[in-house]
């Protein structure tokens, strides 16, 4: 397939997020662009972060009470 050069000017901090990002991944910073236009054009992302809070929606009980766990004196329960 033919590539095309994209021009984009964005923050240092963006710019190092992403050559970051693209490393932990092993892509080019072009390649890791890429992917993220074509899960974002083919509703992937939002998908995602559609299911991820559904899940934080159903389990929201149970993260309460682990760091209510966390704030609670130890001497606090033994009652």
């Amino acid at each position: 397939m033919a590539k095309t050069q994209l021009g984009a000017r964005v923050d240092e901090d963006v710019a190092e997020l992403a050559k970051k990002r693209a490393a932990d991944l092993g892509l080019s910073i072009g390649d890791y662009l890429a992917r993220l236009v074509q899960d974002d054009a083919s509703g992937l992302r939002a998908r995602a972060v559609d299911a991820a809070a559904r899940f934080l929606a159903e389990h929201q009980a149970v993260f309460d009470e682990a760091e209510d766990a966390q704030h609670t004196p130890r001497g606090a329960r033994a009652a």
